[in-house]
């Protein structure tokens, strides 16, 4: 191997990458090439929100975990109130997760919520109020995931900023503890 030559980083999880955007693109597909072979709107419908499903259910529980070391969901307490609630990597880990993978894992995120956009334009524009509802629930999902995601990345860097003022503070706190111990 030349030394001189830039090592490039390659995907830490490639079957994980796969499945990340092998749904989307799946259900994309689907959706713009149905109408070529199909001519059953419950067939499109099904599979195409089928395929969305698919893809919400692993960037939420696989990929989001993998990929970016972040996981999301929303329960309703016993109020009947929303609570969103996150789970992310520590600090450690976050800063050990591949660029490659993490930046797979956004863009994909947003270009698939822009692409349900476009198609939703389409379906307006001839005037298929049926197709909008696919790329309306499509859209949905899509959505979700983002929100989550966006929010759980908040939250974690607040968690680490909370976490780096406690370890200041602490050892702050106890360098003047010991200093006066000395004395």
């Amino acid at each position: 191997m030349d030394p001189s030559q830039p090592v490039v980083e390659n995907y830490a999880n490639p079957k994980t990458c796969f499945f990340h955007v092998i749904f989307k693109a799946a259900a994309l597909a689907f959706y713009i090439l149905s109408a070529l072979f199909f001519d059953n709107f419950v067939i499109i419908f099904v599979v195409t929100v089928f395929l969305a499903a698919l893809d919400f259910w692993v960037v939420k529980n696989v990929s989001g975990r993998i990929l970016v070391g972040l996981r999301w969901w929303n329960e309703i307490d016993d109020n009947g109130e929303s609570v969103w609630r996150f789970e992310c990597l520590d600090q450690e880990s976050l800063a050990r997760m591949n660029k490659k993978d993490s930046w797979l894992f956004w863009w994909t995120l947003y270009l698939t919520a822009v692409a349900w956009t476009i198609l939703g334009i389409f379906s307006l524009i001839r005037f298929q109020a049926d197709y909008l509802l696919v790329v309306g629930v499509c859209l949905t999902l899509s959505i979700a995931n983002i929100v989550g995601f966006t929010k759980c990345r908040k939250d974690a860097k607040k968690q680490i900023q909370a976490f780096a003022t406690q370890t200041i503070a602490s050892r702050f706190s106890s360098t003047i503890q010991s200093a006066f111990s000395v004395v």
